[in-house]
């Protein structure tokens, strides 16, 4: 029995157990199994030849592909954001391979990926769909084409074909410390109480996936989906956009109550109906910096800053730059929001925020 047999035979096992508090166990055990034969999959077909046109080489500062089914409006984004001239038809597939676009804003370079419709099945490989969503495993942003004229099922659909292999949308990686030693035997601790996950579960999890010398430590209230992910390994965690297109289609109620939910933006492409507010979103959503550099007795470059990540510190600025000035570096003097006063005098480990200033002070 293939994989793929194996993954649909415990799928209707899992439909067709009842879900409450005896059967909980049980479920998780399934999942566990599900996962591994998931990542085996993700594995054995990875190994093969690369799809062709799907290689495309990563360029910017941050990636953000463009998922959705057939027809939704993905190359007319592309076309009408980036410039690029993209095939655009209200013909299903018209997009057969990943078309890149460059998109400047706010000083920085952004690569929208423009990935072929996929359909229902497609982390099974149905429709080429498997290359569409372990290309998207490379981006920093999933931007979800929604037509807002269609089924709500949608966006589940989607959900799950990305699930699949192994993308995580709109969450963060879970607060365990996990690692396998060579003896011992298995140690699980939790710092807090947890609603589902088990000590028993935790040891019958190990040992099904072969695993009989570990520590596990759990530091918040975690599920049984969770704990799988850690142990598995495979999982990637990106920050996903739902853009419903056409919105010029339906009623202002409809639109309202899409415009609602969660990670939302509501657009008309051809009608250029909120595409300033969808920009802007996927700026917040990939959570850049702009910090701008001064030298001493100068007025600050605000033509050119350093395009940072969230978190970023002054250690960052100086790779980001040189990274000969770490060796000469002295102090760095910062104005805007992350100072106390301004202007602060700080170290490689004070962190940044956007649309700071810094002058490295060196030896």
């Amino acid at each position: 029995m293939g994989i793929l047999e194996r993954i649909a035979e415990i799928e209707h096992e899992m439909n067709r157990t009842q879900k409450n508090k005896a059967t909980e166990y049980h479920l998780g055990l399934l999942k566990g199994k599900l996962a591994r034969l998931r990542a085996e999959l993700i594995e054995t077909k990875s190994s093969g030849p690369k799809g062709e046109g799907f290689d495309v080489k990563r360029s910017g500062d941050a990636r953000v592909a463009l998922i959705g089914f057939p027809s939704v409006g993905k190359s007319t984004l592309l076309s009408t954001v980036t410039e690029t001239e993209a095939a655009v038809s209200s013909i299903d597939f018209t997009t057969l391979q990943a078309t890149p676009g460059r998109w400047e804003y706010n000083g920085a370079v952004i690569q929208l990926l423009d990935l072929p419709g996929i359909i229902e099945g497609a982390s099974q490989g149905i429709g080429r769909g498997k290359q569409v969503v372990s290309t998207a495993r490379t981006a920093d942003l999933i931007l979800m084409m929604l037509d807002s004229t269609k089924s709500h099922l949608q966006r589940p659909l989607l959900e799950k074909e990305l699930e699949a292999v192994g993308i995580r949308l709109n969450k963060h990686t879970p607060n365990i410390y996990y690692k396998v030693k060579t003896g011992g035997g298995i140690s699980y601790n939790a710092t807090c109480k947890q609603s589902e996950l088990t000590e028993k579960f935790v040891y019958n999890l190990l040992h099904q996936y072969r695993i009989f010398n570990a520590e596990v430590l759990v530091r918040e209230d975690v599920s049984i989906d969770d704990f799988i992910d850690v142990v598995v390994g495979n999982r990637i965690y990106l920050p996903c956009l739902y853009v419903y297109n056409k919105i010029d289609a339906i009623t202002i109620e409809e639109v309202d109550r899409i415009a609602r939910e969660d990670h939302t933006v509501v657009v008309s492409v051809e009608k250029d109906l909120n595409m300033d507010t969808l920009k802007e979103s996927i700026w917040q959503s990939l959570s850049l910096l702009q910090v701008y550099t001064k030298r001493h007795g100068e007025y600050p470059d605000f033509s050119d800053g350093l395009i940072m990540r969230t978190g970023a510190t002054v250690e960052d600025a100086c790779r980001e730059i040189h990274k000969s000035l770490l060796d000469t570096f002295k102090y760095a003097l910062v104005w805007g929001k992350s100072a106390k006063h301004n202007p602060q005098r700080v170290g490689l480990s004070h962190p940044l925020c956007n649309e700071d200033v810094i002058e490295i002070v060196r030896k």
